[in-house]
């Protein structure tokens, strides 16, 4: 009996003690059960207001992206200081043709469970809320966060209800009109998070790792602790684990005074496995607080061992080897799915860019979400994470110039804290062409941006996107950046490097090449702002914008000169809105064409282009344009391979064009193998590429497809988790009956999804294309595009079905567990 008792004892025991070890934090998203509405309701905010008529919704959640596609939204007669422009012009599809425009609410409840307001704080925290969000809970404002792009986060503690249950939050947002100058998205597209810990705890985003010494023998870490509450006797345990959980390094210490400093640790790591794109090792820090002896809190710190340097006339060295950035500019938007985070979305799309051999992300122009920089973290990208399109002059009517003043440090303090512990960051960016570099003291603002880096992470240099070259290098303005970032003016970039005192050049912004996937225009020329009826931009990859260049220049700025630091080609994706060079006035477009990879996340050629130098871990062997030229017969028709050969042979119908080897008679002979005096005939397009010793290594061929079989899905993978947000990417494609691509076809496909999930969007990657994303049906563009599926919370298998006229069907299966 005794035995039963003690037992009975020591189960009530453990479950007690594993109840008080939970409330020391907890945390958990605030993700279904949401109301929304557009339109302005300020009685929203109390608990009897009545919105059983509103939509119900999931966050993240983006309004806009559900459309219409129209040429009335956002119209904008302005002139684009930053391309150029003195006069104003009519400008369509500039933010995507989307309704971003206008207010929106949300509303839930929510419980917090064993509140205690006199022991707990209990915090709201928003990765991201477009825009000039207003935050009520039970009726009270307890927040305003004018910056759409940026995280924040409150105390709420005061007014939850003493139960702590049935709280309510509710959401105001304003998008103003010409706020922007690409699709930003509208609503609670990030995360929503609640927070609740005791009253002595570490704040959000209270630790800060750097690494002071770094070898391949041993490494330095030192841990830097913010501690919020009253305390007197401070204890913090923290042990560091590798990615096998084993611990490498631990620090018991204690502080009785801490007079306003972080408590800090320092701890040696032994034969420490260093973070790099190829290599991107992560580490732990969990430290567990006590405050007078009993345990308050416990905070997880995941970062990364690594040595980053920028050295005058050498350039960027990571853990001492010298590299140069192949990175790519991103907008935020995900295509299809609108701005509404999605982690499987970033993932696949940095999927995309890790195969092309991309390095590198440059967060356009604005602060990203979480997400992306953890997977950045895990995958292996550097990244630039940079604030601002504006400063405190306006390039929108209502752009960020309005909050400034009284923000600007406010949101710099919320990036630098969020993101200066993650290893894949190794530069801040304070803008991108902003039009204070061309004022006389606009270095003043870049250095106060500057100074604040530099005050809150001294670890990493500082950059800025420049693209007024003139007037950066007069005014001072340049000199004073860290490191002098600029867009495009690649003839500039020697000048450059002559005046300036640091002796280092970054290609913050590089190419702006347009095209659109499987359009060819003739004659093959190189040409800025080429315009055509059809509103598209050729794929031989040979048309850009005025102020820009092809690739090839910034290849072989890379190549040459060791103080060059690589570049950020804008763009790695299309994205919504800024539908260069159609957007004035030639509407429907509401994408842009700069993307290596389209709105579709299906790569263009010009992804094989940056994979044939880029990628050197993989041979590249790529054909275009495709070979089904009704009507051209006779008629010269270039053929362009992209390779990591030196040297290729090009067959028509078995007869040798002759051979081509790579040369530097001119930038585009350096990078391309070209045959431009090729006369069309149907039939077959063969390659043959030799290695430097001219042995023949590898073939592809490209044939005159037949008449449209069947339909064929390819999904990029085959098993999704059973969370309700996972996706797969299907290729939609229409073959001939030997399994040739049809690039051609741009009839309608229909798609049914049943089992264990649900039909998300399509997207074809057609910039003219007015079909909305997230109706069960898209046309072909160039006889592809991608349907997006999405797993439920239930395991099982997820069929889809595509259908069309005139084409066999075709069917799949995804397993969901």
């Amino acid at each position: 009996m005794k035995r039963a008792v003690l037992s009975v004892f020591f189960i009530i025991f453990f479950f007690l003690t594993v109840s008080l070890y939970a409330q020391q934090r907890t945390e958990f998203l605030l993700e279904k059960n949401w109301r929304f509405s557009k339109g302005d309701f300020p009685q929203a905010i109390s608990d009897d207001f009545n919105d059983k008529n509103w939509e119900e919704v999931r966050i993240p959640h983006d309004w806009a992206i559900y459309g219409p596609f129209d040429r009335k939204h956002d119209l904008q007669e302005v002139a684009i200081i930053q391309n150029g422009e003195r006069v104003p012009t009519v400008k369509t599809g500039r933010t995507g043709g989307l309704p971003y425009m206008g207010t929106g609410w949300y509303r839930t409840f929510f419980d917090v469970e064993n509140f205690q307001s006199e022991k707990q704080i209990v915090t709201l925290k928003f990765d991201g809320a477009m825009s000039e969000a207003r935050v009520y809970v039970n009726g009270k404002e307890v927040c305003f966060w004018p910056y759409g792009y940026n995280a924040f986060h409150c105390d709420v503690t005061e007014v939850l209800h003493v139960d702590g249950k049935n709280n309510l939050l509710a959401v105001r947002l304003e998008n103003k009109p010409e706020s922007s100058r690409w699709y930003p998205g509208a609503g609670l597209y990030r995360n929503v998070h609640v927070i609740q810990t005791n009253k002595a705890h570490i704040p959000v985003w209270g630790t800060y790792i750097t690494t002071p010494f770094v070898s391949e023998e041993y490494a330095s870490v030192r841990l830097r602790t913010e501690i919020a509450g009253d305390h007197a006797n401070i204890r913090i345990v923290t042990e560091i684990r590798d990615m096998d959980n084993k611990v490498v390094a631990t620090k018991d210490n204690t502080q009785q005074l801490d007079h306003g400093r972080p408590f800090e640790q320092n701890f040696i790591v032994e034969n420490p496995r260093l973070w790099s794109p190829e290599t991107p090792y992560l580490y732990t820090a969990t430290s567990t607080l006590f405050v007078d002896g009993t345990k308050s809190d416990e905070y997880t710190t995941r970062f990364g061992i690594r040595d980053i340097r920028f050295i005058a006339d050498k350039g960027f060295f990571l853990n001492g080897e010298q590299r140069k950035f192949q990175g790519v500019c991103n907008h935020h938007d995900l295509g299809p799915l609108g701005a509404a985070i999605n982690e499987a979305a970033l993932r696949r799309q940095l999927t995309l860019l890790k195969e092309m051999g991309c390095d590198a992300i440059r967060t356009s122009h604005n602060m990203p979400a979480p997400e992306l920089v953890k997977l950045c973290d895990e995958m292996g990208f550097m990244m630039i994470v940079e604030n601002f399109d504006e400063w405190d002059v306006a390039k929108c009517k209502n752009g960020y110039h309005r909050f400034f003043d009284e923000w600007a440090e406010k949101d710099m303090v919320n990036m630098l804290r969020h993101f200066r512990n993650n290893p894949s960051v190794v530069m801040w960016s304070i803008g991108n062409e902003v039009p204070t570099q061309c004022s006389s003291d606009g270095y003043k603002v870049a250095r106060f941006l500057q100074d604040i880096c530099h005050r809150e992470d001294p670890t990493r240099p500082v950059t800025s996107g420049m693209d007024q070259v003139s007037c950066v290098l007069d005014n001072g303005f340049a000199a004073v950046v860290e490191i002098p970032g600029f867009n495009y003016r690649t003839h500039r970039y020697v000048e450059a490097y002559e005046r300036l005192p640091q002796n280092l050049v970054l290609g913050s912004e590089t190419a702006s090449t347009v095209s659109s996937r499987g359009v060819y225009k003739f004659p093959v020329e190189k040409k800025a702002d080429a315009l055509y009826d059809d509103h598209q931009s050729s794929s031989y990859d040979l048309e850009y914008c005025f102020w820009s260049n092809i690739p090839d220049e910034d290849f072989a700025l890379a190549d040459d000169y060791h103080w060059t630091l690589g570049q950020f080609v804008w763009t790695g994706f299309d994205y919504l809105g800024e539908p260069s060079p159609y957007d004035t006035d030639a509407w429907p477009n509401h994408s842009s064409m700069f993307g290596i990879i389209d709105l579709a996340s299906i790569p263009k050629d010009r992804y094989y282009l940056y994979k044939s130098i880029w990628n050197r871990d993989e041979a590249t062997l790529h054909i275009l344009p495709h070979w089904n030229w009704k009507g051209r017969e006779g008629e010269v028709t270039p053929v362009f391979v992209y390779t990591s050969y030196p040297s290729a042979e090009l067959f028509i119908n078995g007869k040798s064009q002759g051979k081509r080897t790579k040369n530097n008679n001119s930038l585009t002979e350096r990078y391309r193998l070209m045959w431009m005096d090729v006369c069309y005939e149907p039939g077959e397009v063969k390659v043959v590429a030799y290695d430097e010793n001219g042995n023949k290594t590898e073939e592809k061929v490209v044939r005159t497809a037949g008449k449209p079989h069947r339909i064929e899905l390819i999904p990029d993978r085959n098993m999704l988790s059973a969370d309700g947000k996972d996706l797969a990417y299907v290729n939609v494609r229409v073959v001939d009956k030997d399994g040739n691509l049809c690039p051609l076809d741009d009839r309608m496909i229909r798609f049914t999804v049943s089992g264990a999930g649900e039909y998300r969007a399509a997207a074809n990657g057609d910039p003219t294309c007015l079909d909305m994303f997230h109706l069960p049906q898209m046309p072909l563009f160039n006889g592809q595009l991608t349907t997006i599926v999405q797993a439920g919370e239930t395991g099982g298998t997820l069929t889809l079905e595509a259908k069309a006229k005139g084409v066999q069907s075709s069917k799949i299966s995804i397993r969901v567990e």
